[in-house]
């Protein structure tokens, strides 16, 4: 099964065309994965949470994923991110998550596109 599963996460990560039940698929078996570790904004007006996963295969590749949650629709999207994104965001976050979402997990959009294009 976990073989399946990372086979699904590279398929995703290599395609350019999503369909929207497949990315709800994504972020649904990256979520069941294992714990991720979330950051809430409060008193944000672009960001309410972020999560994030990290997802090891068999082989000792590793896999980073962002859940964000936007305030103004309440909708989690999924992007594949880089190692080093979560201690990035973690750092600057509380300052202003919008910022920091902008500077740190927008620039990977277009890894699974499947979150807004702003």
């Amino acid at each position: 099964m976990k073989k399946l599963t990372l086979f699904l996460i590279f398929l995703f990560s290599q395609s350019n065309f999503y369909a929207q039940t497949s990315c709800d698929e994504m972020l649904e078996m990256v979520e069941n994965q294992g714990y991720g570790t979330s950051y809430y904004s409060y008193g944000s007006e672009a960001i309410s949470e972020v999560t994030f996963y990290e997802i090891s295969d068999d082989n000792y590749n590793d896999y980073y994923f962002a859940v964000v949650r936007f305030t103004s629709s309440y909708e989690d999207y999924i992007y594949q991110v880089g190692s080093d994104t979560e201690f990035n965001y973690s750092i600057n976050y509380l300052t202003s998550a919008g910022e920091a979402f902008w500077a740190y997990i927008q620039p990977y959009n277009q890894n699974l596109n499947c979150a807004p294009d702003f």
